[in-house]
């Protein structure tokens, strides 16, 4: 009786997997200059997605459309297809699990690894365990992508070089008491101006002028109104 007990709890418990037909996987593309995106539904789950923001680097990000994850760490891979015989997989970490949520999000190296991946043939696969403590297996099929991913580049060709966040809090720096703005001020102006005439929730801009401590109160707050006139004059010459 001791022996069959041991060998039964030998067993490996069975997984939970979703994963699409391979009949019925789909690739879809969407974007503006702002974010692009390309995403695969994944039969019963939800969606995994790229998300590349205008001005950073792609993330990958799994979606559930119930509570299917469990709070911490799973375990993330670019997993050979069904149909390729001989080809492993490659480990690529892990990946966390936020409490209450929904999603999990892979960083932008492992992001990356997993596009590399897709092109030979190698889909993600993430490793986790559901709320009730099942282990659980979301697969996102490597089939039809070739064709997806060139569109998904001709979107990503097309994204501003920066994104509001990166813009929001813009410093330019000046010389001395010099009110000439240099080239990479002006650089970083044209970027604003650029992303302005994208993005038409934009409708304000608040321009503040500092000065260093040096020399009376007086003269560095006329220094500081300067600075800030000159930055105001080069959005007003740009018709913004």
């Amino acid at each position: 009786v001791f022996s069959i007990w041991a060998s039964l709890l030998a067993l490996p418990a069975s997984a939970i997997t979703f994963q699409t037909p391979l009949e019925h996987v789909e690739w879809s593309v969407e974007g503006d200059r702002f974010e692009c995106r390309l995403a695969q539904p994944v039969q019963g789950f939800g969606q995994g997605e790229f998300v590349r923001r205008a001005g950073e680097g792609p993330t990958f990000r799994l979606q559930a459309q119930e509570a299917w994850l469990s709070r911490g760490s799973a375990t993330l891979l670019a997993a050979a297809a069904p149909w390729r015989a001989g080809q492993g997989d490659i480990n690529l970490g892990i990946v966390l699990v936020p409490a209450n949520s929904h999603a999990l999000y892979a960083s932008p190296l492992q992001a990356g690894r997993l596009l590399t991946g897709l092109l030979e043939g190698r889909g993600p696969l993430i490793r986790h365990r559901t709320n009730e403590g099942d282990r659980l297996e979301v697969r996102i099929m490597p089939a039809r992508f070739s064709d997806a991913y060139q569109r998904y580049l001709e979107c990503t060709a097309s994204l501003l070089p920066y994104n509001f966040d990166q813009l929001k809090q813009t410093r330019i720096a000046f010389v001395d008491t010099n009110m000439v703005l240099s080239e990479s001020a002006t650089e970083r102006l044209k970027a604003i101006v650029d992303y302005l005439k994208e993005d038409p929730t934009v409708n304000k801009i608040e321009v503040d002028g500092h000065s260093d401590s040096w020399g009376n109160r007086l003269s560095n707050r006329e220094i500081s109104r300067q600075r800030a006139l000159t930055v105001k004059q080069y959005f007003l010459d740009q018709g913004t």
